[in-house]
C-alpha cells in the first residue's frame, strides 16, 4: 500500500519534505511507522513553483527506482524549492501479477488538466470493475489512460465528473465531483457483488489548492484475498502553521493555525513527535486553499456517499 504527502505553503526545499525528516516520505518507502508493508514500486512527484515560468504547470518526476537509491532525485531535491507538492511512493501486493512500470507511478495528471491525483488504497476487484466504469468516463478522457492501475482510472473517472478539467477548480466543483466518483464506484461494486474492504484515500493538488479524502468502502468486510493493508483503516494526518522546517533540533511545523502560511498533509506524520499533527476524520474530505490575504484555510467536510 502506498504512502503519500502533499504540501501547500511558503516555498520549501524538496529535500526538507521528502528526505530530511525523521519519518520522511523516502524513509516511509522502506520503514513506514503506520503500515506493515514496504513501498517498493516507484516514486513520483508533481512540484509547483509560483516563481517559475508557467507556474500553473508543475515540475514532474517519476521513476520505478527506489527513492533511497535515486541519486538524481536527491540532487534535484537539494536544489528545487516548491510552494505546492504532491509526492507518492508506490506499494503493490507482493505477487508476480503486480505491474511495476513508470506508467503506473503516481501522481496522475493528463495533458492540459490543472488537477493532479495520487491515491493511497486498493480497489478490490478492479479488473472486473473497469469495464463497468467505462460508461461513466468521457471518451476523450478515457483515451488518455496509459497504465494499468485502479488509481489512474479513479483519476479519469473524477475528471469526467467536472465540466472543464482544464479549469482552475474550486471547492464547489471538487467536492461534488469527488462524491459522484465515490458514488459511482459504490454503484459498480454493488452491481458486481463486491463487498470487501477497499481504501480510497485520494490526494489532489493544482498548485493553489489541496484536497485529501479519508475513505474506505465496506470497512470490516474481508476475504482471504483482501490486500493486507486494508485490515486497518488507512491513516491520514495534517499539520498547519507559519513555517515548516528544522526547529529546536527537529523537523516540524511551528506558528499555529492563526494566520497560517503552510499546510502539510500525509499518510502518516513526517516526525516521530505527532503533537503538532491532527488526524483527519474517517469518511471526510480535507480542503486547503489560499484566501485573498495569502493565508491558508483548512476545512474538513463529511463525505455524503
Amino acid at each position: 500500500m502506498c504512502r503519500v504527502m502533499a504540501y501547500l505553503g511558503t516555498p520549501v526545499l524538496l529535500d526538507s519534505l521528502i528526505y530530511q525528516p525523521d519519518n520522511s516520505l523516502v524513509r516511509q518507502s522502506y520503514a513506514p511507522q503506520m503500515l506493515h508493508m514496504l513501498n517498493l514500486a516507484g516514486f513520483g512527484m508533481a512540484a509547483w513553483d509560483e516563481n517559475s515560468h508557467a507556474p500553473e504547470i508543475p515540475f514532474v518526476y517519476k521513476s520505478t527506482e527506489l527513492p533511497v537509491f535515486d541519486s538524481n532525485l536527491k540532487n534535484l531535491a537539494q536544489k528545487v524549492r516548491t510552494s505546492c507538492l504532491l509526492a507518492h511512493v508506490r506499494g503493490v501486493p507482493y505477487t508476480h501479477e503486480a505491474i511495476v512500470e513508470r506508467a503506473n507511478v503516481h501522481p496522475f495528471q493528463f495533458p492540459g488538466f490543472r488537477m493532479a491525483l495520487a491515491h493511497n488504497g486498493d480497489l478490490f476487484g478492479f479488473p472486473q470493475m473497469k469495464f463497468e466504469l467505462l460508461r461513466y468516463l468521457k471518451p476523450e478522457i478515457a483515451r488518455q489512460i496509459s497504465g494499468t492501475t485502479d488509481s489512474e482510472w479513479i483519476y479519469a473517472l473524477l475528471m469526467s465528473q467536472v465540466e472543464d478539467p482544464a479549469a482552475d477548480l474550486e471547492l464547489e466543483e471538487i467536492l461534488p465531483a469527488v462524491e459522484k466518483t465515490l458514488a459511482i464506484l459504490r454503484k459498480v461494486r454493488h452491481k458486481l457483488g463486491i463487498a470487501i474492504s477497499s481504501s480510497v484515500n485520494l490526494f489532489l493538488c493544482d498548485g493553489n489548492d489541496l484536497v485529501a479524502t479519508r475513505f474506505t468502502f465496506d470497512f470490516g468486510c474481508y476475504a482471504n484475498t483482501v490486500h493486507e493493508a486494508n485490515l486497518s483503516y488507512l491513516s491520514l494526518w495534517f499539520t498547519i502553521g507559519k513555517s515548516y522546517g528544522y526547529h529546536d533540533n527537529e523537523w516540524k511545523m511551528v506558528g499555529g493555525d492563526q494566520g497560517a502560511d503552510s499546510v502539510l498533509v500525509a499518510s502518516e506524520p513526517l516526525s516521530q513527535d505527532v503533537s503538532t499533527w491532527i488526524e483527519v476524520p474517517e469518511y471526510s474530505l480535507l480542503y486547503v486553499t489560499t484566501n485573498k490575504q495569502g493565508r491558508r484555510e483548512v476545512q474538513t467536510l463529511p463525505l455524503e456517499v
